[in-house]
C-alpha cells in the first residue's frame, strides 16, 4: 500500500518499503466494538483470545516476511499499553478483507424457482419448485 507522497509532491506514491520506514503492529480489538445498543461497548462478537492470538501472530509473521523483520515491531498481545507515536496525517485507514458469506448448512438448500421461464432463488409459495 502506498501512503506517502513522493519527492515531487505526488500523493499516495510511496510505500513503507520505499521510504524505509518502520511498522508497528498492535492488536487492538476495541476498534471493532459494537456501540449500537446500550451505554457501553459490546465485545461479545470478539474472537476467543487463544484463536485471536494465533491469528495475530500469523499476521505479524506475514508482515515480517513481506518486509525487513528488524523494521517490524509489535506490542504485547492482550496487554494494556501506552503507545506513543507521531501520526503522519491526519490519515487513519482500516484495512480489511471482504466479508465471507456463510455457506448453507447441509440439507438447507436454496430453492430455485421457475417463474415465467427463468430460475430465481426464493420462497415456494404457490410456485412449482425445482431442486
Amino acid at each position: 500500500m502506498r501512503f506517502w507522497d513522493d519527492e515531487d509532491g505526488g500523493k499516495w506514491r510511496k510505500s513503507v518499503i520505499d521510504i524505509e520506514g518502520e511498522v508497528l503492529c498492535v492488536s487492538q480489538f476495541t476498534l471493532l466494538a459494537n456501540t449500537r445498543k446500550g451505554r457501553k461497548p459490546d465485545f461479545h462478537g470478539a474472537m476467543a483470545p487463544d484463536k485471536a492470538k494465533a491469528l495475530y501472530e500469523a499476521f505479524f509473521a506475514g508482515v515480517q516476511q513481506g518486509y525487513k523483520p528488524e523494521k517490524v515491531k509489535d506490542g504485547v498481545f492482550q496487554a494494556m499499553m501506552q503507545v506513543a507515536l507521531v501520526n503522519d496525517g491526519p490519515v487513519t485507514l482500516e484495512l480489511n478483507t471482504p466479508e465471507k458469506k456463510p455457506k448453507p448448512e447441509k440439507g438447507n438448500k436454496v430453492a430455485k424457482l421457475k417463474v415465467g421461464g427463468t430460475e430465481t432463488p426464493g420462497s415456494t409459495s404457490g410456485v412449482s419448485e425445482e431442486m
